[in-house]
């Protein structure tokens, strides 16, 4: 039977929980808004209303706050790119790759991943953003291209399309490019995947449930098409 003493103990601990959670919330919308300056943790005490001493209560320094922030932006990152893939799942190849570099870049776009591993921030944070957007996209990227070229779908090496998607996407993150023609990072991207894929992917042979050249035109649409989503 509980006691009161452990029902104390279990609310503060959850009360405790949801208040780091609020924190975290509001740092997100502060420290990672497009085009914000530098805030610092009075701003953020100020948005919240309550003291920077409650604050270093449940994280003692701003570098354990905002690998919070980046743990949480993350984790939304994984969600989005494994409904993709389980979406595209029965898809020809093409669909699949595609699908998924749409949504990666998406996401990553959102959270500004790109801006962070290339500079903003202290540089355990940069190395930080940098690790888990290699585990949660480009290790994942990989696997994709591995397995096509399993299928016998890819017939330039995978490590080659890998490095190639990858410098397109970084690219395009941080590029004036999208700027310049009117169009978002993820319109060019779509661009892109049809030039890779298009060059790269074999027609399909008997057994094989890959995507030829005349798929590829009905799949991948044109800029504006479509809203990108997961």
């Amino acid at each position: 039977m509980e006691t009161m003493e452990t029902k104390s103990v279990s609310q503060v601990s959850e009360h405790g929980g949801q208040r780091a959670d609020v924190i975290v919330e509001a740092a997100g919308r502060l420290f990672f808004a497009p085009g914000s300056v530098r805030v610092s943790m009075d701003d953020l005490a100020r948005e919240l209303g309550m003291s920077k001493k409650t604050i270093y209560r449940h994280f003692p320094d701003k570098r354990s706050l905002l690998a919070a922030v980046l743990d949480r932006q993350f984790a939304a990152v994984e969600r989005t790119l494994t409904a993709a893939a389980q979406d595209a799942q029965g898809q020809p190849f093409g669909v699949r790759v595609q699908r998924f570099l749409l949504a990666a870049g998406s996401e990553l776009g959102r959270i500004g991943a790109a801006q962070l591993a290339a500079g903003r921030g202290d540089a355990m944070l940069r190395q930080y953003v940098e690790q888990r957007v290699d585990t949660v996209v480009y290790r994942r990227l990989d696997e994709l291209f591995r397995d096509g070229h399993r299928q016998g779908l890819l017939p330039a090496p995978p490590e080659l399309l890998s490095e190639i998607t990858r410098g397109a996407l970084e690219r395009l993150l941080t590029s004036q490019l999208p700027r310049e023609l009117d169009r978002t990072a993820a319109d060019l991207l779509r661009a892109t995947v049809d030039t890779v894929l298009y060059g790269a992917i074999r027609p399909p042979h008997s057994g094989h449930p890959g995507t030829g050249d005349e798929q590829l035109e009905a799949v991948i649409p044109t800029a504006r098409d479509e809203e990108v989503g997961p």
